[in-house]
């Protein structure tokens, strides 16, 4: 079976050293590239065809989501796996909109790190904070993701997202404020306060970043 080719961007050279030792002792992957800065990042991805970029959000160069989005326009298109000190739900939120397909703290085990890169190479999204209750998942599929479908769910899930409920949930996703939603869908800001309070109870997600994480699960973000 061919070997999970990484490319590791990062402009720490001794981080890069250590990823390259980590990663090249797995049988199923290998070390394909390494990368300093967001230029060479691109260049070197298409000098190499990784499958997977591990990605750093603050190296110098390009801003970060530039960078994300030139490699995503890319043929074959790589999975970018960012890993970063930022642990943080607005930059994993600003970092998967860009085109990222996991997002994973520098902080996290090294075997939480190999299963982030086997997740997204296989198609499915991973995404791990270390902040408390904050629990790291893949999508897609993966193993720790939550199951529900916007459309149909399976027998003990919950009910299916109703059009309008799926408009708020994406808006919030998004970053929009209750006001602003409000706008959108010309209604008033109770009623926005009434569906995100009925998105709670029905998903049983609390907080803004929970309500990200499950929009990117069932695809509601992919097309924007």
């Amino acid at each position: 079976m061919p070997k999970i080719r990484v490319l590791i961007a990062d402009d720490h050279a001794v981080l890069r050293a250590g990823l390259r030792l980590l990663i090249g002792a797995e049988s199923d992957m290998e070390v394909v590239g390494e990368a300093a800065d967001g230029p060479a990042t691109v260049l070197n991805t298409q000098a190499t065809a990784p499958d997977v970029v591990l990605f750093d959000l603050s190296m110098p160069g390009a801003r970060s989501s530039q960078t994300i989005g030139e490699l995503a326009q890319l043929a074959p298109r790589p999975r970018v796996l960012v890993l970063t000190m930022h642990d943080d739900p607005g930059s994993m939120q600003a970092a998967l909109l860009a085109g990222a397909s996991g997002y994973i703290v520098k902080k996290a085990a090294d075997v939480e790190l190999l299963t982030a890169i086997r997740t997204v190479h296989e198609g499915r999204r991973f995404v791990g904070l270390t902040r408390p209750g904050e629990q790291a998942w893949g999508g897609r599929g993966g193993h720790e993701a939550r199951r529900v479908s916007r459309d149909s769910p399976a027998p003990g899930q919950p009910k299916p997202l109703s059009p309008r409920e799926g408009e708020v949930l994406r808006l919030l996703a998004q970053g929009h404020t209750n006001q602003e939603a409000a706008d959108h869908l010309a209604v008033s800001v109770k009623t926005i306060e009434t569906y995100r309070r009925r998105l709670s109870d029905k998903l049983g997600l609390k907080s803004r970043a929970q309500l990200f994480r499950f929009a990117v699960e069932i695809g509601l973000l992919e097309a924007q």
